[in-house]
């Protein structure tokens, strides 16, 4: 039996979190020990909440939700020192063979005490944004952290020359992509309800957008781009539905107005489940400036969606040009990649069948649950010929 600790902060369900708590449900599962994976996970997190349980955290209550042991580390407030000692008493009453980091907090604290406990430390890096100084701050303080980890897993090959620019050793870097299985089928009543909710009129193709409405995801150059489609193929119906919130939906609201959109763009705020969204969808757009694995890229293509994305990142990683999507390097080039797909019907099915295809063969839950596994067994193997004391393996 491997123990993992898995550290990771958060309050609500993101897609790291979502991609975590999903794993720890396979490994109890049959299949999971027909595979040979004896795994047994702890997922710990921090709270501020005044329940020290964590009650009133959405990633507490879903991993629980599912049976996963979850131990909370109470914080007061930022930079609290006293989550030093609240960490070690976790990692004494787990004895884990493996730890495993996942944001920068996480990673940071684990490596102030790590020294004298003999495990092997996986950390989780899923990219960055910079929206403000602190960030930029804690961005800084992660890439230093993440020298000292003895693996270092990142979510596409395009962050690799970055992690090895800021110092970590390229035979201690791991690729692992996000994984995606087929949808199940979305009842009708649902998308019925869904586009009335919306103010959807019959004819409407729904161009979809879903992601926090943050500058470096690319939604004003969207509106700009859609400024253009419609001026001109005037005569095609279409809405934008925009799912997420953040700190530019006010600018993307008056962007709006000013390019004369006001009656094609639908804010649908944040939603804790989406399906019902890519059901109703005719074209997906992923504008944004910085990507790692797209889970929304992923899912758009599990649902057998057109798909328009920028070379971002590790976009081009899961979806080729003019194959499995349209993807664009400039704002011109995405108007003329949607009307592509508005005006003709052959390539959004073609497209979109090969993206289908392409996701469910190479992204696999089951391709990702191997490839973690082996990340696993492949730090214990680095610990034990490098003699580290290990924690007993029960």
């Amino acid at each position: 039996m491997i123990r993992v600790l898995a550290i990771m902060e958060a309050s609500s369900v993101t897609g790291p979190a979502k991609n975590l708590i999903r794993f720890c449900q396979w490994t109890r599962t049959p299949e999971a020990q027909r595979t040979g994976a004896n795994l047994a996970i702890t997922i710990a997190t921090f709270c501020r909440d005044p329940d020290a349980d964590g009650s009133r955290n959405a990633f507490v209550q879903a991993a629980r939700s599912e049976g996963i042991d979850v131990q909370v580390i109470r914080e007061g407030f930022a930079f609290d020192r006293r989550v030093f000692p609240r960490l070690r008493n976790v990692l004494e009453i787990v004895q884990p063979n493996v730890v495993q980091t996942h944001n920068v907090k996480s990673g940071f604290i684990y490596s102030r005490i790590r020294s004298h406990l003999g495990v092997p430390w996986i950390a989780f890096q899923h990219g960055y944004t910079a929206p403000d100084l602190k960030m930029r701050v804690y961005n800084q303080l992660d890439r230093i952290t993440l020298r000292s980890a003895d693996r270092v897993v990142t979510v596409c090959q395009a962050f690799a020359p970055a992690l090895q620019a800021y110092g970590v050793r390229s035979e201690r870097i791991r690729i692992l992509h996000n994984s995606i299985q087929a949808p199940a089928p979305v009842p009708e009543n649902a998308t019925i309800q869904l586009r009335r909710e919306l103010g959807l009129v019959e004819d409407d193709t729904v161009i979809l957008a879903v992601g926090r409405l943050s500058k470096e995801k690319g939604h004003a150059d969207l509106l700009q781009a859609l400024s253009v489609v419609r001026r001109d193929i005037p005569e095609v119906n279409w809405k934008l539905v925009l799912v997420g919130t953040g700190p530019e939906q006010a600018e993307l609201d008056r962007l709006s107005a000013k390019l004369g959109l006001t009656d094609r763009v639908v804010m649908a705020g944040f939603r804790p489940t989406v399906a019902s969204f890519f059901a109703i969808a005719g074209l997906f757009v992923l504008p944004s400036h910085s990507e790692g694995s797209s889970n929304v890229l992923l899912e758009a293509m599990a649902a057998r969606l057109p798909i328009v994305a920028t070379r971002a990142g590790g976009t081009p990683e899961i979806a080729a040009d003019e194959k499995t999507a349209l993807l664009v390097d400039s704002r011109n080039a995405m108007a003329n990649a949607v009307r592509r797909f508005l005006t003709d019907g052959a390539l959004r099915v073609r497209l979109a069948d090969a993206a289908y295809a392409h996701a469910i063969a190479e992204f696999s839950p089951d391709r990702y649950r191997a490839s973690l596994v082996t990340i696993y067994q492949d730090a214990l193997s680095m610990a034990q010929s490098q003699a580290i004391p290990l924690s007993s393996t029960g």
